[in-house]
């Protein structure tokens, strides 16, 4: 075997995208440090502008992160103790926490067996008198079925959040992720499709009222200096992060196409290999949808086997997640969800970025059958 062939392989290579914009985060982040407006400085207006216009929205609140991006978004939905907030069980912990510190409940719906998003036709059932909005999670990078989602909420006066931490980029129908619902939240945590150097997020809504209410929310409720309004957080956006996602957003589409691109090479080569519901299952994507594939996917028989071999082949791999919400010590409460127990321990995430490589795939896949 090949030392070439034996080297460590990246699981996120985030070396390769910053030697392409190394110049132009350089040349924007001396110009913070010239100006000197380290929080909500003019290049956070400027990227709240951009991607407001890409996702296809009125506005872009730019905040401090993707989890204060929820709980600011359910702030200014006005959700408090006592409510319900209905969202899957199959997602990052940060989503049911912070249903939680407001002092509501997150009330779990079981997942769909082929996309892992929330299961639409089981949420009407879910709703009480104390539902307060829906919280579905565009998961791996691709969208819920919004259509379905929203107009359950429209039949029973609901807002819709989406949590699209994993699915910026994605599309629905043409439309895209973010630009869903009432309220779209996403990540910019390095590892994410659109990523900075640090934590920051963003919120997307049409609603003018929402949208100020956002922006006042996210510097402690503050209307105008040292007036506040409301009840509000220290959400606000660092500049340094803003000026480095304006430097990536010039090559983000690229790295959106070249994402899928890799994302159809993975399952073009392991449903070849294992057609049907064999010993793997790459991912499935809805017809309507685009997956910019924050994470891929994949299902397996014996995990810890194949990711032991996997690792000792220099693959690192992850597990995206192994603990529902409704299992997780601090969100917990029994409730049969018989679709998501099974998924939690056969899902498996591969090496996946925009420079991934033909070679780097073949690798793979190659480890995958030896283990399998």
């Amino acid at each position: 075997m090949s030392s070439q062939w034996k080297r460590t392989m990246q699981f996120i290579d985030l070396k390769a995208q910053q030697d392409r914009v190394r110049e132009q985060i350089d040349d924007n982040i001396r110009k913070v440090l010239d100006h000197g407006k380290y929080i909500m400085g003019p290049e956070v207006c400027e990227l709240e502008e951009q991607l407001a216009d890409y996702v296809g929205v009125k506005h872009c609140i730019g905040v401090s992160s993707g989890t204060d991006a929820l709980l600011i978004a359910m702030m200014a939905l006005g959700i408090e103790p006592g409510d319900e907030v209905i969202t899957t069980p199959f997602t990052f912990f940060a989503t049911g926490e912070m249903i939680a510190l407001l002092g509501a409940k997150p009330v779990y719906v079981d997942i769909d067996a082929k996309t892992y998003n929330i299961d639409a036709k089981q949420i009407e059932s879910a709703i009480t008198s104390n539902t307060r909005a829906i919280l579905p999670v565009s998961l791996y990078g691709q969208c819920s079925d919004m259509d379905e989602i929203n107009a359950i909420a429209d039949r029973h006066g609901l807002p819709v959040i989406e949590d699209a931490a994993q699915s910026f980029g994605a599309t629905y129908k043409g439309k895209k992720s973010c630009a869903l619902s009432m309220i779209g939240c996403t990540s910019f945590f390095p590892s994410k499709p659109l990523g900075g150097y640090g934590d920051s997020g963003a919120c997307f809504t049409n609603d003018d009222e929402l949208a100020m209410a956002m922006r006042e929310i996210r510097v402690h409720g503050q209307e105008r200096r040292y007036h506040h309004s409301r009840i509000g957080v220290n959400g606000r956006m660092d500049t340094l992060q803003a000026a480095i996602l304006l430097a990536k957003m010039e090559i983000f589409p690229e790295e959106v196409r070249a994402r899928q691109e890799v994302g159809a090479k993975y399952t073009e080569k392991l449903d070849s290999l294992y057609p049907g519901r064999g010993p793997i299952v790459s991912p499935y994507i809805e017809a309507v949808n685009t997956s910019v594939y924050a994470q891929y996917t994949i299902q397996v028989r014996n995990r810890p086997r194949i990711q032991s071999h996997l690792e000792k082949s220099g693959i690192p791999t992850a597990v995206h997640y192994p603990l529902s919400l409704n299992r997780q010590p601090a969100l917990a409460y029994e409730q049969e969800l018989p679709v998501c127990e099974e998924i939690t321990g056969r899902v498996l995430s591969l090496p996946m970025h925009p420079y991934l490589t033909d070679g780097d795939i073949d690798r793979v896949i190659g480890e995958l059958k030896v283990a399998t």
